[in-house]
């Protein structure tokens, strides 16, 4: 009998006792350094215990401070307490980033709440109105406190305006037999300036702001999953000081901190070694900056390729904090390359700072006096990723791109 090609990986021992307690999805019973952010949030969703209606809240902080964990273990906790007391609670937790309309939210918090013999709200073709009454009619048959808890609600809100946000806000004026609060959760501070005044009273009633992790406590996280997530004795030292390190180097980010240490057993495993050491991390970090950076450059509209390599290019020509100008110059002759119309530098400008957005340069604007504002442009990918490749590979209109000979100038 052919032998099976996982035969062998089957059969080999792991430094892993449970790999996905090191994964960011898991909510362990303990969260370290949040305390105070968790009593807040306590404090406030104990109303819902009591048959009362908390306060809507914003929670506010950087990716990876723990605002997701957070409220998803408080949510385990308030309807265990629930059912001790014999009070009906029930959160509904949705990501806006994947369910990011009005009529999406509203079907997917209804359909959270179906019976096995009522009709389901179809994907679309309902009217909005009919939607919303049916979630307020399943609101009321289950009864009790119901929060709504909507994760990267600044997202929802830059695509599709606040309209849900006020019916949402609103939804106490119409339930007779429950009662509602809305939890929205953002890295963006600014996110309310979007909102209509009246929206923005109702919903930051209360607010709760993450600070970023410091390096120590991303010690004691990773230390803490370590000990059950991974075998005795395989975590050599200054292994988790370094992933801290690390992740505490992009605001104290708590999922980059878990995945290295998390990827760089994975490469010990690989490799067969029985210990983690500084040199897997240091592969681990190559390696998760390639995953997470690779496709973003890959899937750039055409337009931005072009003036990210001429980014680029001016840094292989020796220069650094390039202007906007030296940018659309070069950008020009890639443009004839291409065989592609040249955009107005207005746009460019724009374009630039998408490319700011997305993490791949910094565009910091500086003041020159009398000469006005410019743009100090650097490009943020790392030495190990060679974004032409990826971008000749990506697309085929790269490739005389790539291969063209450009006319740069040099600063004295």
């Amino acid at each position: 009998m052919k032998k099976n090609i996982f035969d062998s990986a089957l059969d080999t021992s792991s430094l892993f006792l449970d790999k996905e307690l090191l994964r960011h999805s898991h909510v362990p019973n303990e969260l370290p350094h949040r305390d105070s952010e968790i009593e807040s949030i306590g404090f406030n969703l104990v109303e819902a215990l009591k048959g009362h209606i908390p306060s809507n809240m914003i929670l506010y902080g950087v990716t990876g401070a723990g605002k997701t964990a957070v409220i998803r273990f408080i949510c385990d906790q308030l309807v265990a307490k629930g059912k001790e007391l014999n009070r009906v609670v029930n959160p509904l937790v949705l990501n806006c980033r994947n369910i990011d309309t009005q009529y999406r939210v509203l079907a997917h918090l209804g359909n959270s709440l179906i019976e096995d013999f009522e009709e389901k709200i179809p994907f679309t073709g309902w009217p909005t109105d009919r939607v919303f009454g049916k979630l307020v009619k399943r609101m009321d048959a289950m009864g009790g406190v119901h929060v709504i808890v909507l994760d990267e609600i600044d997202h929802l809100v830059k695509k599709s305006g606040d309209d849900l946000l006020y019916n949402l806000t609103n939804l106490n004026a119409d339930l007779k037999n429950a009662r509602s609060c809305v939890i929205g959760i953002s890295n963006d501070l600014t996110f309310t300036d979007y909102l209509d005044p009246r929206v923005r009273s109702r919903l930051g009633q209360e607010d709760v702001i993450f600070n970023p992790y410091k390096a120590s406590h991303l010690e004691d996280i990773l230390r803490m999953r370590s000990e059950i997530g991974i075998s005795k004795d395989a975590i050599d030292g200054g292994v988790i000081e370094l992933c801290s390190a690390l992740a505490a180097q992009e605001h104290g980010d708590a999922r980059k901190a878990l995945d290295l240490l998390r990827v760089s057993t994975e490469k010990a495993d690989q490799e067969g070694s029985t210990l983690v050491c500084e040199r897997h991390v240091r592969m681990a970090q190559n390696q998760i900056e390639c995953d997470q950076i690779t496709p973003v450059i890959a899937t750039l509209p055409f337009q931005q390729k072009l003036v990210l390599y001429s980014v680029l290019i001016n840094e292989e020509n020796g220069l650094n904090n390039i202007a906007t100008g030296e940018v659309y110059e070069a950008y020009k002759q890639a443009c004839r390359f291409a065989g592609v119309n040249f955009l107005t530098q207005r746009r460019v400008t724009d374009l630039i700072s998408n490319l700011d957005m997305l993490g791949l340069i910094s565009a910091k604007t500086v003041s020159r006096g009398r000469y006005g504002r410019s743009k100090e442009i650097n490009s943020c990918i790392p030495a190990t990723i060679i974004a032409s490749e990826i971008m000749r590979n990506a697309d085929q209109g790269m490739i005389p791109v790539v291969q063209g000979r450009f006319k740069l100038q040099s600063r004295l």
